[in-house]
């Protein structure tokens, strides 16, 4: 299994371009993916200097409806024209803002009407290719990030907190799972835990942002929590290796680093990954 970041807000290389977004690609024998498609077109400039054939894509899986994830689909699909994108109905349903720094809006405004043919929508467990995993986060039992207290969600209705409903979890594998966090708006420990008791394997990797944002204490985690967050994904999760990058904070991966140490890797535009997983 390969994977290569094509959109991340850090640059390594001059290369490359990077922007507040996140898109990854991952390929196997079987097929290839994006998980997620960044904040606009950027990636597919990216993945043309990286030799990566976008029209070869098979399947999108678009984690949430934030633009920073889904605003580079409406691109994708004028030059894709056979993958499938797999998404929560939710997020085409809902207008998405963020209250951080003023109200403004942070959703993609998408022309699905030529594509409806090629959306595939999650609302329960579904599997594709015998080995990719998708379903939405259940109700969680640890704390949400504090940085959600910003989002906003409108259905037609009156703004009100963001609820993440529109969040899915993509996992691959068969005996063990990489698993993509998008942003893990529910928080990773709680998709970490979610994915354990939906799928009842071993979680080899897991990979995406931790919306662990840097700030002051009374803003977001202190770093008392952060490391609590760190302790006990070495307590229940031993074997799992994670890559971070887009929304985790540079002070708050030094933290978790710091207890997590060859365990945690901090991904960019142009990361590339190889996994053997089963």
């Amino acid at each position: 299994m390969k994977l290569v970041v094509l959109s991340d807000n850090n640059q390594l290389q001059e290369s490359l371009e990077f922007e507040h977004g996140l898109c990854i690609y991952l390929e196997t024998e079987k097929y290839k993916c994006l998980l997620d498609t960044g904040a606009s077109d950027l990636f597919l400039h990216n993945a043309e200097k990286m030799v990566i054939d976008i029209e070869d894509i098979d399947y999108v899986f678009i984690s949430h409806g934030h633009s920073d994830h889904i605003g580079g689909l409406q691109a994708f699909l004028k030059l894709n024209t056979k993958a499938k994108i797999v998404l929560s109905k939710k997020t085409l349903s809902q207008r998405f803002f963020s209250v951080r720094q003023g109200l403004h809006e942070i959703s993609s405004k998408i022309d699905i009407s030529k594509f409806e043919d090629r959306l595939i929508f999650i609302d329960s467990k579904t599997e594709f290719e015998n080995e990719i995993f998708v379903f939405p986060c259940q109700p969680s039992i640890y704390p949400m990030p504090k940085a959600n207290i910003n989002l906003m969600s409108e259905d037609g209705s009156d703004l009100r907190k963001d609820d993440f409903n529109h969040e899915i979890i993509v996992c691959f594998g068969t005996d063990d799972l990489l698993v993509y966090t998008g942003c893990a708006h529910h928080g990773v420990l709680n998709i970490l835990n979610c994915v354990e008791k939906t799928l009842h394997k071993p979680i080899s990797t897991l990979i995406g942002g931790f919306h662990l944002l840097d700030g002051f204490p009374d803003q977001y985690e202190s770093e008392a929590e952060i490391n609590e967050i760190a302790q006990n994904i070495n307590a229940n999760y031993p074997q799992t290796k994670l890559y971070t990058g887009h929304c985790t904070g540079k002070q708050v991966y030094g933290l978790l680093k710091s207890e997590l140490v060859d365990k945690l890797s901090f991904f960019y535009t142009g990361y590339t990954l190889i996994i053997h997983n089963k």
